[in-house]
């Protein structure tokens, strides 16, 4: 599913950076193509995979990326469902959540919010925040960003006091990739005193 899980602080051994985000992903293609986007965009020395490259993941991937003085670390995880099991390993430590929805793929999307919704019931991910990134907005037939909202409501009434926004996105782009880690990393710092660095 298109799912990024979980920023972790870290203390950081060298202090080069005053955090460290880990950056746990599951995904299939819509995810991917973000994580590529974002870490051109970070890393202006990166050479980002071309999307007729990019395949689902099987197992985990792993990439690094500075933004604002914080560094981050993505893990991306395998979001097929038999993988699925696996994420919850990962909450505990999670700072933030980035929940990608393919908004061009409709027939998944109910899929989708019932993994997203399942992995928001669990207790260690109370007051995480969390930015919906509605990916693959340069897409004709793409779901609009209030189809998304419709979509999502049940889900966002269950959110409690934590913050939450929600982003248009094309990672083929790179439209917005940096505005919705930027708020991310934002809202992580301030909800650093409910879960600190580790």
């Amino acid at each position: 599913l298109h799912f990024v899980f979980s920023i972790r602080f870290l203390n950081v051994v060298e202090n080069l950076y005053p955090y460290v985000c880990r950056l746990m992903i599951s995904t299939y293609l819509a995810m991917k193509t973000f994580l590529e986007s974002a870490k051109a965009k970070l890393n202006k020395q990166y050479k980002a995979m071309k999307p007729e490259a990019i395949t689902t993941t099987v197992g985990l991937n792993i990439g690094k990326a500075v933004f604002d003085g914080v560094e981050l670390n993505f893990w991306d995880l395998g979001g097929q469902k038999e993988l699925q099991s696996l994420w919850d390993k990962y909450f505990a430590e999670a700072h933030g959540v980035i929940y990608i929805i393919d908004s061009s793929d409709q027939s998944r999307i109910e899929e989708s919010l019932d993994a997203f919704e399942k992995a928001l019931k669990n207790k260690t991910l109370n007051g995480v925040p969390v930015v919906i990134v509605c990916n693959k907005q340069d897409i004709k037939e793409c779901m609009s960003v209030s189809d998304v909202k419709m979509a999502l409501r049940e889900i966002i009434k269950k959110l409690g006091t934590r913050d939450c926004s929600l982003f248009p996105v094309s990672a083929l782009h790179g439209n917005n990739v940096l505005a919705s880690i930027s708020w991310l990393v934002k809202a992580i710092k301030k909800n650093s005193d409910y879960r600190p660095p580790s």
